[in-house]
């Protein structure tokens, strides 16, 4: 039987199940295999809000100008680590896409990842570009808002509506292999099992390296 190392980026604006997403892969018998027992498997964010000693505070995403060099290095220590565990599954919920985008809508300078991606092209990590049409974020945005500690972040749909567009731009440029998925119906179990096709089609799920 083939060893599974999936690596995955699940990008996308809020309200778009990214996370529920990741935890449901991360325990997805076709993605990391079959378990008899609950055990803890790489799953990490860049929206960790790392930066600062704050609720809601900065990080990898929205890191202030001054601190570009310190995301950097947070971008390649985990690049290592990636290479370093090469035969293990890997699953990012947001990583270098949504910083160009957050950046590019602060009106910021836009970051060369073009290093990051030759290297994240190296070790076969796949982009799962989380979407849904614009219509249904106001319904999504009822849902969120019944378990949100931060409420305020849904006042403007047109914030996400603007950020999916820019995100599905990034991602039409980028150097990885791009499967974007439409998560407005709610079905995650079914989101899985598609996104565990695509892997399997494409030979993502396991390695020759």
């Amino acid at each position: 039987m083939s060893k599974l190392v999936p690596k995955l980026i699940l990008e996308g604006t809020r309200l778009t199940h990214k996370t529920d997403l990741a935890f449901a892969l991360n325990e997805h018998p076709r993605i990391v295999g079959e378990r008899r027992y609950r055990y803890h498997s790489p799953l990490i964010s860049a929206e960790w809000c790392g930066f600062t000693n704050s609720p809601w505070g900065r990080g990898l995403i929205n890191f202030d100008p001054d601190e570009y060099d310190r995301a950097m290095e947070t971008y390649a220590c985990w690049v290592r680590l990636f290479e370093l565990l090469h035969y293990y599954s890997w699953i990012v919920d947001r990583f270098h896409l949504s910083t160009r985008a957050w950046q590019a809508t602060a009106g910021r300078a836009d970051p060369d990842f073009a290093w990051l991606e030759d290297r994240l092209a190296a070790l076969d990590f796949r982009i799962i570009l989380c979407q849904r049409p614009a219509e249904s974020f106001a319904a999504a945005r009822e849902e969120r808002l019944k378990v949100s500690g931060n409420p305020s972040q849904y006042d403007d749909l047109d914030v996400f509506v603007r950020e999916q567009e820019l995100l599905d731009r990034l991602a039409r440029a980028s150097r990885l292999q791009v499967l974007r998925l439409d998560v407005s119906g709610g079905d995650i179990a079914g989101a899985a099992d598609t996104l565990a096709d695509w892997m399997a089609a494409t030979g993502g799920l396991t390695t020759d390296q």
